[in-house]
């Protein structure tokens, strides 16, 4: 089991995220370690385009046996794009992967226990995916669009049922991707044997912004 960390160097949110220092560390040294940390990984690898990228996650213990090519290294390039490059590479340059664990460096409050969770999940349950995920804060049906003149419009058939009589449903927290290979070229992570590893909210934070950073680093002050 390959551990393969997608960070890239380029981000308009927040310019040098994966390196910028929270509480002590880089943002892509939490990942890191939590990947180095499960006792499923075999060896981690993180998959970049940019130099300091590379130097602090090598520091880290991280492996880089390549660097992203500048075509996969846009604002338009996808992640699974990425991943196939990955998966390609390992197929010419040492062998096919048959499964692999996504992790994002910005998701740092996510630890060895739930990659090892998580892991452990997709073997008992014999999965083709397990997708780590966080429960959705409001009932989905309470969600409208507005309109350019800011007037309410339907997403959903309206019901007006209290919060208790709606299912809990659940979103992708963007933390943990355990995968078989063969959905990465497919295309497709949610089969019928994908299963969702359910995450509480302060471990599910995915920084994007400067916001996102800030409220990270108050949680570690004060779990920490």
């Amino acid at each position: 089991m390959i551990a393969i960390i997608t960070a890239r160097g380029g981000s308009k949110g927040l310019p040098g995220k994966n390196v910028r220092m929270l509480h002590g560390k880089p943002l892509i040294a939490y990942t890191v370690e939590a990947a180095l940390q499960s006792k499923n990984i075999e060896k981690v690898i993180v998959n970049t385009d940019d130099d300091i990228i590379a130097n602090v996650a090598s520091a880290y213990g991280a492996e880089l046996p390549f660097m992203r090519p500048e075509h996969l290294a846009t604002d338009s390039a996808r992640s699974i794009d990425v991943l196939r490059h990955t998966l390609d590479w390992f197929k010419i340059n040492s062998e096919p992967l048959e499964e692999v664990v996504l992790l994002q460096p910005t998701s740092p409050l996510r630890n060895s226990t739930h990659i090892d969770e998580a892991i452990d999940l997709y073997r008992q349950k014999e999965a083709e995916a397990v997708i780590s995920v966080t429960a959705n804060q409001h009932p989905i049906f309470w969600s409208k669009y507005l309109d350019a003149d800011h007037r309410f419009e339907n997403v959903f058939k309206e019901t007006g049922n209290n919060r208790q009589a709606y299912k809990e449903t659940y979103i992708p927290n963007g933390a943990i991707y355990v995968l078989r290979a063969d959905l990465i070229y497919n295309g497709n992570f949610y089969t019928k044997k994908s299963y969702g590893y359910v995450m509480n909210r302060n471990a599910s934070v995915d920084i994007d912004t400067l916001d996102d950073f800030e409220y990270c680093e108050f949680l570690l002050n004060k779990l920490r």
